[in-house]
């Protein structure tokens, strides 16, 4: 399995509702990818920011999720309501 952890930048004022909106629409949209197994927000629980925890089969799978106009279209959306950009870190599950 291959999993990408994310760390979303700080929302911007006022927008934590349209993102919070963006990422369920976004998570339908790239379920219906091969491969896509699951995508899940987590809220801190003091300060902090946001981060994702997106799951795939393998990592070509989620690479071609990745390359296409969707998820283009999906990170076209979602920057704006941001200060600053996601930083993706890349895993592959040995264990568990």
């Amino acid at each position: 399995m291959f999993v990408v952890i994310i760390s979303f930048p700080p929302i911007k004022a006022g927008k934590e509702d349209e993102f919070l909106h963006w990422f369920a629409s976004s998570n339908q949209a790239f379920s219906e990818f091969e491969g896509f197994l699951s995508r899940k927000l987590l809220k801190p629980l003091k300060g902090g920011t946001y981060a994702a925890i997106v799951e795939f089969e393998t990592q070509a799978e989620f690479q071609d999720m990745h390359s296409s106009p969707v998820h283009d279209l999906a990170g076209a959306q979602v920057v704006p309501l941001f200060d600053g950009k996601p930083t993706p870190a890349f895993y592959e599950v040995i264990s568990g």
